[in-house]
């Protein structure tokens, strides 16, 4: 009895398309970048009195401690450009 082995594979062109067409799909994933958020700019007036109305926050006060969370922030938004 002949073997049918060789009858039921496809033949390597056939595979070849496979694989490029598979490939193809994930072409622009790892390159891509997430935009960055833009840096808004204070006036030395804005951060003059923002600086004043700081300083009058009660001892211990949360907002200070957000404050400095967001000046990092800022700072990785400006590396990011």
């Amino acid at each position: 009895m002949p073997s049918t082995a060789r009858c039921s594979t496809p033949p390597p062109v056939a595979l070849l398309i496979a694989m490029l067409s598979l490939s193809a799909c994930a072409m622009g994933g790892s390159e891509t970048r997430a935009p960055c958020p833009p840096v808004v700019d204070y006036t030395a007036a804005e951060q003059a009195r923002a600086g004043g109305e700081v300083e009058a926050l009660p001892e211990g006060a949360v907002i200070v401690r957000m404050l400095g969370d967001y000046a990092v922030l800022r700072d990785q938004a400006r590396v990011c450009r």
